[in-house]
């Protein structure tokens, strides 16, 4: 994406964005006059280093450039997307936009990432309204692919378009509201803790129990309305609300009133999410949220559902620069198969990288080879495969997540229905760090016995043995 980006203002939200652009290959241009403002951003880039290429199978682009600037002028004169994350009070953010519209250009997309201003109130007194939209991420940016786009149609489509090459998903609100969309569910939520905790009812611990291991895990995949259609069985969305809707007029919650945040609910609630998480601090805290979002999402990935069909999405386009997975086989020896980094779902209790990992990540650099020589979704479909009868691995070095690895597979044998496949593993630095010897037998899959090789793998075979 040869755009360059500026963002105005590093905190949380701010440096989440950083973190996505850079790591998407975007360069980014950064003010904020905080003096800390670098070491937050570094932190930041360093928690999403170690979890945003775990979610995918492919390496990264080659990460942007950041540049630290004196002023918003130096930040926004030259960049085609301005991320605006400064402070929540609509008087701060009109001064910021005026002087970001002062120095940027016309094409410009200002993106604020407000989580409740509606784009007609951060456009009072623009001179160039259409530019200003609301781009509202959810924390942590570099992880969580979903922004509530909200604005003018054509640039909310630029923005869409521009987004989804970062990997996120763009829903964008068809009509301006206080708070977006996801802001006004969660509110409703919050609101509800707030007086189970000010009744004393449950503790923060409880609460949050009921989410995570309950509806949480549903809404994670299949949101709210999917999650009440298969509740409502056979008979669908249309049974569960007959079944269910005169609860709506049942006093079960007071979300049109709000506790009064006294003093003393507000210790009660600190006191209580302390004990829940004091143990750990904020960055271990950090990390532990990232591994859990990359491992569920991995999850999801699996089974290309919600969250996890856009990262197969993604891994389509990482794949055409990564290594030529499709292209017919040229050569025997050292092809490229694997290039990617290890995820932090992939550790064991040792910290370093699971052996089962170490044969996941050879099957699949086998599966490449296969798709190369021409047994691909179509050649199975017609009833012939590969079937793996032996994979003996070498352990020789740990892998750690984070770790750039690349995979190099030699074709040793391919004669009749035999294939004998040699993978070694490598680092960046070129040291080998393990290595596998893998024997496969081409099978009938509707007899599940061995066959040998029908076109077009067989002329593929033929060929690469004529350069041997």
């Amino acid at each position: 994406m040869p755009i360059t980006f500026a963002v105005i203002g590093g905190g949380v939200i701010g440096g989440g964005w950083i973190a996505r652009f850079l790591l998407m290959g975007c360069d980014v241009n950064i003010y904020d006059p905080d003096p800390e403002a670098e070491r937050k951003v570094k932190q930041m880039l360093s928690n999403a280093r170690r979890s945003l290429p775990g979610l995918y199978e492919h390496k990264l682009p080659t990460e942007g450039v950041v540049q630290f600037c004196a002023s918003i002028a130096d930040a926004v004169s030259n960049a085609s997307w301005i991320s605006e994350s400064v402070p929540e009070r609509l008087e701060v953010k009109h001064s910021i936009i005026s002087e970001i519209q002062s120095h940027c250009q016309k094409e410009a997309i200002i993106a604020s990432s407000t989580s409740g201003f509606k784009p007609s109130e951060l456009q009072r007194g623009s001179a160039n309204p259409q530019q200003i939209i609301v781009a509202h991420p959810f924390n942590p940016v570099y992880l969580i692919p979903l922004v509530e786009l909200v604005g003018d149609s054509k640039t909310t489509a630029q923005a869409s378009a521009i987004l989804s090459q970062l990997g996120m998903h763009a829903l964008v609100v068809r009509k301006e509201i206080d708070a977006h969309i996801a802001d006004r569910l969660l509110e409703a939520v919050w609101r509800e803790s707030l007086w189970l905790v000010s009744d004393g009812i449950a503790t923060t611990t409880e609460i949050d129990d009921a989410i995570r291991y309950g509806f949480g895990l549903r809404w994670a995949q299949m949101g709210l309305f999917e999650t009440y259609r298969i509740a409502g069985g056979e008979a669908g969305m249309e049974h569960f609300i007959a079944q269910f809707g005169p609860a709506l007029k049942w006093p079960w919650t007071k979300l049109m009133e709000v506790p009064e945040l006294s003093e003393q609910l507000i210790a009660t609630i600190a006191d209580q999410s302390d004990k829940q998480s004091g143990c750990y601090s904020i960055t271990q805290l950090e990390h532990i949220r990232d591994d859990n979002l990359v491992a569920m999402m991995r999850a999801l990935k699996a089974k290309d559902w919600g969250a996890g069909n856009l990262l197969n999405r993604v891994d389509v386009e990482l794949e055409k620069t990564s290594v030529k997975r499709t292209e017919p086989l040229v050569q025997c020896n050292d092809v490229l198969t694997i290039n990617r980094v290890i995820p932090t779902s992939w550790l064991d209790f040792n910290g370093h990288m699971n052996d089962s990992h170490y044969a996941e990540v050879f099957s699949k650099a086998s599966d490449i080879i296969l798709k190369r020589l021409g047994a691909d979704a179509d050649y199975i479909a017609r009833g012939y495969s590969y079937f793996t009868v032996d994979l003996k691995i070498n352990y020789l070095n740990e892998c750690y997540a984070g770790d750039e690895i690349s995979v190099y597979t030699s074709i040793k044998l391919a004669e009749g229905k035999k294939l004998d496949l040699y993978h070694e593993m490598k680092d960046t630095a070129g040291n080998t760090v393990a290595t596998g010897a893998q024997f496969l037998l081409h099978v009938d899959l509707t007899s599940r016995k061995s066959c040998m090789p029908e076109q077009p793998v067989a002329s593929a075979l033929r060929n690469l043995e004529r350069k041997k």
